[in-house]
């Protein structure tokens, strides 16, 4: 992640990313100033699965992997940061380079593979956040789990991620739906998800347990999915990850092998936000991911019946300004549609 300035845009992506967590770290770590309070917008306080939210904008998994800059980026204003994808062995990932601007397009590429440090130190990372601090403000934290590449059984795996994650988490998102692992969007369908999800539950204890599934999905598979998720008591789904679909694109970078995210995943995105809203008849919370970039867009998921909104991508072309530029317009949306709070406001576009 890195805004759009030249001289990071010069850098290789990955390198960039790199030196952004490593500056909203040690930001955080003096003190960086905040972003204006959330108590300043009571509109958009919501409660999700049982847990309390200043906001609905929340930081996708995939930007902080190993949980090195929580702070820094509550302090842009985020009323959840999820990091992770976390594995129980470290892994270095896919060979380099995998990481993408597709600039013309406003999106990114990225076949990343769940790199990280392990499960024991983004824990021990998010443990840290979360003690009392007189300097830093920090929201919910979410955890998101996954298997090792080479896991001889994944589902122990996750089941392991969410042992140790619930006990520190305000909520555990298990991740099923990356592409870059392969095999591992096999666990999003029939006896597979049914048996994951039992899993976990047996270890998750009070803590609610999310599902992130993928945009690349047919009517049935939703379907399948949904029930699934109501019947093994998924506190809310994640729609979606990236997609392996390649929307026409101008850039260069289109055609390279991995997840696409940004813009161009925008309109499907929707279209799965339509189509777990359906299925699931309100049952399950949804989170809306995918090519989200402005209030307006926030907002018209939220009226399609998104719970709460996560950023990503946008992020590397927007800058770090814009959670709290869409904060100020979320909160001018509501108020401009008579809405007392965002929970009124979901579902009714």
């Amino acid at each position: 992640m890195a805004w759009y300035h030249p001289a990071l845009f010069a850098l290789d992506a990955e390198r960039a990313h790199r030196l952004t967590i490593d500056a909203l770290g040690g930001w955080a770590r003096v003190g960086m100033p905040l972003a204006r309070s959330p108590a300043l917008y009571p509109r958009l306080a919501t409660t999700v699965a049982g847990v309390d939210f200043a906001n609905p904008v929340g930081l996708g998994a995939g930007v902080d992997k190993d949980g090195e800059a929580i702070a820094g980026f509550f302090g842009l204003g985020f009323g959840a940061v999820e990091i992770g994808t976390l594995t129980p062995l470290p892994q270095p990932g896919n060979p380099k380079p995998r990481l993408f601007r597709l600039v013309e397009d406003r999106a990114v590429v990225n076949r990343y593979g769940f790199n990280n440090r392990g499960l024991d130190a983004g824990i021990e990372r998010a443990r840290a956040a979360k003690r009392p601090s007189t300097k830093l403000r920090t929201g919910v934290l979410g955890i998101n789990v996954g298997a090792n590449k080479d896991a001889a059984d994944r589902v122990a795996d996750y089941r392991a991620g969410v042992a140790a994650a619930a006990p520190v988490g305000d909520y555990v998102t298990i991740n099923i739906s990356s592409p870059n692992t392969p095999g591992l969007r096999d666990l999003q369908s029939g006896s597979a998800l049914a048996e994951l999800l039992a899993a976990c539950a047996e270890v998750k204890g009070a803590t609610p347990l999310w599902l992130k599934v993928a945009p690349d999905l047919s009517t049935a598979q939703v379907d399948e999915i949904a029930r699934a998720a109501i019947d093994g008591g998924v506190d809310a789904l994640v729609v979606g990850n990236t997609t392996v679909s390649r929307p026409p694109l101008a850039s260069r970078h289109g055609g390279e092998t991995g997840g696409l995210s940004g813009a161009p995943l925008a309109p499907l995105a929707r279209q799965a936000l339509a189509a777990f809203r359906t299925a699931t008849a309100g049952a399950v919370p949804l989170v809306a991911v995918g090519g989200i970039g402005s209030a307006e867009e926030a907002y018209a998921r939220i009226r399609m019946g998104a719970s709460l909104v996560q950023l990503y991508t946008a992020m590397v072309y927007e800058g770090p300004g814009l959670p709290g530029r869409m904060l100020r317009g979320l909160d001018a949306l509501l108020a401009r549609d008579g809405f007392a709070s965002v929970g009124e406001a979901v579902g009714t576009g």
